[in-house]
């Protein structure tokens, strides 16, 4: 008696997973980006929101479990996606044909692995100060709290630390971009009528994030931001 297919076990189960799981990230990296926008707005803005953050304690812990299981199950289910496409095709193209994809679609499997990377390489830059540290350790206020505003200015001043940003941003736009495409079509998105508004939105969304996430080094070695 042959044993019924469970949902994950298909191809279109594994995309669907790796698609909610991606909208997770997807929504994090929105509310991220945004506040991290703050630092345009000034110290008090930026090291008030920083402050809030600390101030949710279970609820900010809950999301960051949620976060880290999202994380694995779109890597977990986006490699065996991967592994049954290769062994559906067990033997190469002789010519590789690249007309209908992307470079963004190219390189999905090269950027997932640079940003998990470049998640630990965050961490240790602004979170543990492992990475590219200020000489004197995390700036404090006169209050005794962390100054989150001259501590990203100071990281962003090392040309090394924000080259690699800037890099990384490249690729998470790019992944974005081909993730999203692919996420709305797992879900039940595609329709030739609406497929040119789906593109436009992957792109846009792309492009706020990249761009967004660009701007902040540039700022700093621009001379626009500035410690206080």
């Amino acid at each position: 008696m042959e044993t019924k297919p469970t949902f994950y076990s298909t191809s279109v189960g594994k995309k669907v997973v790796m698609a909610a799981s991606g909208f997770i990230v997807f929504g994090f990296v929105v509310v991220h980006i945004l506040g991290n926008l703050q630092l345009f707005l000034g110290a008090d803005a930026l090291n008030q929101y920083a402050a809030f953050l600390q101030g949710l304690g279970p609820v900010k812990w809950t999301v960051r479990v949620l976060l880290a299981l999202s994380v694995l199950v779109h890597m977990v289910s986006a490699t065996q996606v991967t592994l049954q496409s290769w062994a559906a095709r067990p033997e190469k193209y002789a010519v590789q044909r690249f007309q209908e994809t992307t470079y963004a679609a190219r390189t999905m499997r090269v950027g997932g692995p640079i940003i998990g990377l470049f998640v630990i390489y965050h961490l240790m830059h602004f979170t543990t100060g492992h990475c590219h540290p200020v000489k004197d350790g995390f700036v404090e206020n006169s209050e005794g709290m962390l100054n989150v505003y001259n501590n990203v200015v100071f990281g962003f001043q090392d040309p090394l630390a924000s080259v690699v940003y800037i890099v990384t941003m490249i690729f998470i736009g790019l992944h974005l971009y081909h993730g999203l495409w692919s996420m709305m079509q797992s879900v039940g998105l595609n329709h030739k009528k609406y497929n040119h508004w789906r593109k436009v939105f992957a792109v846009l969304f792309a492009l706020f994030v990249a761009g967004a996430g660009i701007s902040l080094p540039v700022a700093v070695l621009s001379g626009w931001v500035v410690p206080v």
